[in-house]
């Protein structure tokens, strides 16, 4: 969390839960929106606070984040962005003023319904740490939404082995020791169930409500797909290869070299068997260029592994996560 966020919670009470939901020109959604929030959030009988973050809005959003937030003071909070940052940056903004032992994620569009905020809570009362959304019937159109959605969704579960439906589904509730360790950049707020995986975190789905926009438009594009690809990779390097990277690049490197060896290798047995001239044929250009390029992975893991060491020692992290510690003896 951020020191100026830490500063802005101090004189707050904490609060059982946080609703984060990111604003970006919603102003026809935003009065229903709030009073359906509103209404399930009182029927839980535990004290909440609601944060808007507006990212940026040139419509009548602020208005009516002002109006509202003048109108409930201890539960509604408002962030307002000087500039659209998106919806990554307006979660992690949320979440580091959140101040709720269980925080939920949602979007303000209406699709995501708040209805479905008690069954995330109940599978959290049961244990777990993360619980997602799954949007089963999503009203989405298809070739467009969904069928991306889908391959996407396919493919995340594959690389990172966190298997979820839905990925891309705001609708989210998290334990806060969880969602105050991740810090999100990019287009990373989708990953957020792979990074609490990979801290121990235990992760339920559930399958949630999910209501045809009927004001505004979609913020999303095709275009988004070519980003969520190498936030993939990122996040792969970052799970797989933060702590060690030397076995990526090295590990290339070592292949590239081998490749070499056997390139040069075959050479050799072309001109023994049968008389070719190595100067005739592009092998030995070939083998020499697999061999400087292992020779640089290897050297680029080096570096690599130099920068993650300094950062670890430099900014005294450690390189675990504990989830307790029993009968901990402080003078033993």
């Amino acid at each position: 969390m951020s020191d100026t966020a830490k500063a802005k919670q101090v004189s707050h009470p904490p609060v059982a839960l946080s609703v984060i939901a990111p604003i970006y020109n919603e102003e026809e959604n935003i009065p229903q929106f709030h009073t359906e929030l509103e209404g399930v959030l009182t029927s839980l009988g535990q004290p909440y606070e609601i944060i808007y973050v507006n990212d940026g809005s040139r419509d009548r959003s602020s208005d009516l984040l002002a109006e509202i937030a003048a109108r409930a003071p201890e539960t509604v909070r408002v962030i307002e962005f000087r500039r659209n940052f998106g919806q990554t940056a307006a979660l992690a903004a949320g979440m580091d003023y959140a101040r709720g032992e269980v925080v939920i994620l949602t979007d303000a569009d209406l699709q995501n319904d708040p209805a479905d905020i008690p069954l995330l809570l109940s599978k959290i009362a049961e244990g777990y740490d993360v619980v997602s959304g799954w949007r089963r019937n999503r009203k989405d159109k298809f070739l467009t939404r969904r069928l991306p959605s889908i391959m996407a969704n396919g493919l995340i579960s594959w690389v990172t082995g966190v298997h979820l439906h839905d990925y891309g589904c705001t609708l989210k509730a998290y334990r806060r020791e969880i969602a105050s360790e991740i810090r999100l950049y990019g287009e990373m707020h989708r990953f957020i169930p792979v990074y609490a995986a990979a801290a121990g975190a235990k992760i339920a789905e559930v399958v949630v409500n999910h209501r045809p926009r009927l004001h505004g438009a979609s913020k999303y594009t095709v275009m988004r797909t070519g980003k969520v690809l190498l936030d993939l990779v990122t996040v792969k390097f970052l799970l797989s290869y933060r702590l060690s990277p030397m076995y990526l690049f090295g590990g290339s490197g070592l292949v590239l070299i081998g490749l070499g060896a056997l390139t040069i290798l075959a050479g050799l047995l072309n001109k023994w068997l049968r008389g070719a001239s190595l100067i005739r044929t592009p092998l030995p250009t070939l083998a020499a260029m697999l061999a400087m390029m292992g020779f640089q992975a290897i050297l680029m893991g080096l570096t690599t592994e130099l920068l993650v060491r300094t950062y670890h020692e430099s900014a005294g992290r450690p390189t675990y996560v504990i989830r307790r510690v029993l009968n901990d003896d402080p003078d033993g």
